[in-house]
């Protein structure tokens, strides 16, 4: 009889471990300050083969919105789906609060708490290494407690989390933002800057997370470029040698109030003495160094997606890829991010898992980050938590043409919504901006003061929202 116990419970732990093994795995891959110009999205003039090979693989949302437009609050919503401060230290005032009641799980620890093992390398969430302190390498101070079995990050020659964070080649690391260049481009291999190790080490990890069937994984990786200041091997800057790029469609500061700002992220690193809005051909070196940086991010995208094939863990295991935020590269006037224009907040999204239908095809359903998370749950068989301010994408993934929902999106100054028409925002301080983007796609012209009945209708949407996000 005691045999034969052992035998069953020996069973049973068997038919656990193979249930564990079944479950799929999640790959998600954050790229910093990604706009949507990448040739699966129409800009065929920059040099993305890797992230387009896997847009042929996956659903291609072409319409997705961040609900902020800066790093810090825009991952807190990726990483914990609610709507949150519009603040770049987003999450480590989270941290503070964690152990008080009504602090809700982040994604990862969610998914740590189904038993998967959660692994975060490079920049996930606001800070590379998800640390504080002078230079983020404080463990006493935890950007997400409770989410990551580890939070890895590989500094390399550059010392620390902070120096990776804005690190140009051989190691430079920012110390006045003057004298350091705001774009660069040295010969050499993918480890002159931060983000060739990154790859390298997350490489890594999916080797030991493979290896153990046990547990399924959840995998987070965080590319930085093209995060300011733009450098990036040469090898990457002279794929553009011959490209002509696009005019920018939208070059003025516009009329009236709106959340244009002068740009001070980008103007405080040193631009010998140029202004892009100014000098037409220090624009044009300017977006093609960010185009450089793209190809640089793209190539780590696919050592990491080869890793995976690799491994034989792409058979059961679901990929994301997500873009930050946007970034104006001119676009009304602005070089950088912390706008609710349409430039400010429109970011790449890919899904990919095995038995996705209909692969390559495109979604123009309007969407948000915070829509990962319940998306994740459901393709993962996983409950989907109840204080999710997102909805499943589920529908749009098996069904392309099927429609999405309004997207949210604050900084500390504005509120806006985008729906499949209209976007519309509302200052703090009363004032509206209404674009038509049936007829004016690059948001030129306000309609707000003539259209009083439609601008009354999107405010009550928009209050719904902010009434939402409130409760967080």
């Amino acid at each position: 009889m005691k045999k034969f116990i052992a035998v069953l419970f020996s069973f049973f732990l068997f038919v656990g471990s193979l249930s564990s093994q079944h479950k799929k795995n999640v790959l998600l891959i954050c790229i910093d300050d990604l706009r949507p110009e990448l040739a699966c999205f129409g800009a065929d003039y920059i040099k993305s083969p890797h992230i387009d090979a896997l847009a042929k693989k996956s659903r291609m949302f072409r319409n997705h919105y961040v609900n902020a437009p800066s790093c810090g609050p825009s991952r807190y919503t990726l990483l914990t789906g609610v709507y949150g401060p519009p603040k770049n230290n987003a999450l480590f005032l989270r941290s503070k609060k964690v152990k008080e009641k009504g602090v809700t799980p982040s994604m990862p620890e969610w998914f740590r708490s189904k038993g998967y093992t959660t692994v975060s390398i490079g920049k996930v969430s606001h800070h590379p290494g998800g640390m504080g302190g002078k230079n983020w390498d404080d463990p006493s101070v935890i950007e997400m407690p409770n989410a990551w079995d580890e939070h890895l990050m590989p500094v390399a020659e550059w010392q620390h989390p902070r120096g990776a964070m804005h690190g140009l080649a051989n190691g430079e690391i920012r110390m006045k933002p003057a004298e350091m260049d705001v774009y660069q481009s040295v010969d050499g291999d993918d480890f002159l800057y931060p983000d060739g190790s990154i790859a390298e080490q997350a490489m890594k990890t999916l080797g030991y997370l493979t290896q153990n069937q046990e547990k399924p994984f959840f995998l987070a990786v965080g590319f930085i470029r093209p995060h300011l200041p733009f450098g990036a091997p040469k090898k990457y800057l002279d794929l553009y040698q011959n490209t002509k790029l696009p005019s920018i469609p939208s070059p003025q500061k516009p009329k009236g109030k709106s959340t244009w700002h002068a740009s001070s992220e980008f103007m405080k690193y040193n631009r010998w003495g140029k202004n892009p809005n100014e000098d037409k051909e220090f624009a044009e070196q300017v977006r093609l160094h960010y185009a450089a940086c793209v190809s640089y991010a793209d190539a780590q995208v696919g050592k990491l997606l080869k890793e995976l094939k690799n491994t034989g863990a792409d058979k059961n295991t679901i990929v994301v890829l997500w873009g930050d935020h946007g970034w104006n590269l001119g676009d009304h006037g602005i070089w950088g991010k912390h706008n609710l224009f349409e430039e400010g907040l429109h970011s790449p999204l890919l899904i990919s898992y095995p038995g996705l239908k209909k692969k390559g095809n495109k979604s123009n359903a309007i969407v948000e980050t915070v829509d990962v998370f319940p998306t994740l749950c459901e393709l993962t068989e996983n409950e989907i938590p109840n204080f999710t301010s997102g909805t499943s994408l589920l529908t749009v993934l098996e069904k392309p043409k099927n429609k999405g929902h309004v997207a949210f999106s604050y900084n500390s100054k504005a509120t806006s919504i985008r729906t499949d028409r209209y976007r519309f925002t509302k200052h703090k301080t009363g004032e509206v901006e209404l674009y038509d983007h049936q007829i004016d796609p690059f948001e030129k012209k306000n309609i707000a003061a003539n259209n009083p009945t439609l601008v009354k209708k999107l405010t009550l949407i928009l209050n719904d929202k902010v009434a939402l996000k409130s409760k967080y």
